[in-house]
């Protein structure tokens, strides 16, 4: 009897949890389905756009050269203000030259010397050959004879060479100007006492001055054909964005590329030159290049707001059988209320522009087209 209920409870409580999933079966049946999203399209074309792509960059003298002497002792003058545009050769310090002096002139006695000996030797040694074949002296007095006009050929040898060196250090004591430019703020002043490899100042070329930029690898291609075809000036399609926004007036030209690529970054360096007649491009000036691009070039422009910014990257959701797919996108230059894409879309594809943040990949979405803002 006892086993009887029990099976009658069990099938009891089978009976019921059958008729609860029949129940929410029912239920979830009765659930409407998820309504799509509604959104606003663009339909993405190719077209001729002008647009500038910048680049950061710092402006460089195309050659630069610390000065420091290359002997020791004190500088005795200046010959220049410091900020001075000075040219090639033009003397620019001295340092003391009473011991270098001293030290050549004792050189040159040394050598004076030195010939005295060997023509004394060359003489003593023409005539003991003479006497030689006479048979008049020993043979072993002219060996003594030759080897004496050999060590005193040596010795005036070894006084040229000293005096070379000496002549040498005279002539470090005056420091030179290596080329044309503008010369720094002198770290040394008359009475420094000054020692090999100490910086005394700096001097940079001014006219024209670099800047270097890094650009993708894939943007190699086009700046190769900038090289290899050069730029017009007058096409502006290198300038400069000054540090107060301004926009420098004279355009430059590109000079070179890096030989390779920086693996780490996938970056090479693009160097830009510029004229510099007015000296307004200093060295160290923090800028923005700007580089045109256009002339026919075919460009795809979207919507701005259609971006979606996320981690630093750039995403974009197009329309495909009535569902988002989220694309990442390289962007360019924004022009107006556009922006330029340079990957991640096609000419044709559809991009939503409005709706945008109700969005995930793979929404259900109703595409419409985008609203016409009232007249003011």
């Amino acid at each position: 009897m006892i086993m009887k209920n029990y099976v009658y409870g069990i099938g009891k409580q089978a009976a019921l949890a059958l008729l609860l999933v029949a129940c929410g079966s029912n239920k979830d049946q009765s659930k409407p389905p998820t309504p799509p999203v509604s959104v606003a399209t663009y339909v993405v074309k190719a077209g001729s756009a002008v647009y500038y792509d910048l680049y950061p960059a710092t402006i460089t003298p195309l050659n630069q050269v610390d000065i420091k002497p290359q002997i020791s002792g004190n500088i005795v003058n200046i010959f220049f203000k410091d900020g001075q545009y000075v040219h090639k050769g033009q003397k620019l310090y001295e340092i003391d030259q009473q011991q270098y002096r001293a030290a050549y002139e004792q050189a040159i006695a040394n050598l004076d010397v030195s010939k005295a000996n060997l023509a004394k030797s060359q003489q003593d040694a023409d005539r003991y050959e003479e006497l030689a074949k006479q048979d008049a002296i020993a043979k072993q007095t002219l060996d003594h004879a030759v080897a004496d006009l050999e060590s005193s050929k040596k010795q005036v040898s070894a006084a040229q060479a000293n005096v070379q060196s000496v002549e040498t250090n005279l002539k470090y004591s005056v420091i030179s100007a290596p080329f044309n430019g503008t010369i720094g703020i002198s770290s040394a002043k008359i009475g420094t006492a000054v020692y090999p490899q100490t910086l005394l100042n700096s001097i940079s070329s001014d006219d024209p001055v670099a800047a270097d930029i890094a650009i993708n690898q894939s943007e190699i291609p086009l700046f190769s054909k900038y090289l290899q075809n050069g730029t017009n000036p007058k096409d502006s399609v290198f300038t400069v964005a000054l540090p107060d926004g301004s926009i420098y007036p004279f355009p430059g030209s590109l000079y070179l590329l890096d030989r390779a690529v920086d693996p780490q970054t996938g970056t090479i360096k693009a160097r830009l030159i510029f004229p510099n007649k007015k000296d307004e491009l200093k060295p160290g000036i923090t800028t923005n290049i700007r580089i045109k691009h256009g002339s026919g070039e075919a460009s795809l422009l979207i919507p701005y707001k259609a971006v979606v910014e996320q981690l630093g990257e750039s995403f974009v959701y197009t329309v495909n059988n009535s569902r988002s797919i989220q694309r990442k996108v390289t962007l360019g230059s924004k022009i107006n209320d556009k922006v330029v894409v340079k990957s991640g879309l096609q000419a044709g594809d559809s991009v939503v522009t409005e709706g945008v943040q109700k969005l995930k990949d793979s929404t259900l979405v109703k595409a419409g087209s985008p609203a016409i803002p009232a007249p003011k």
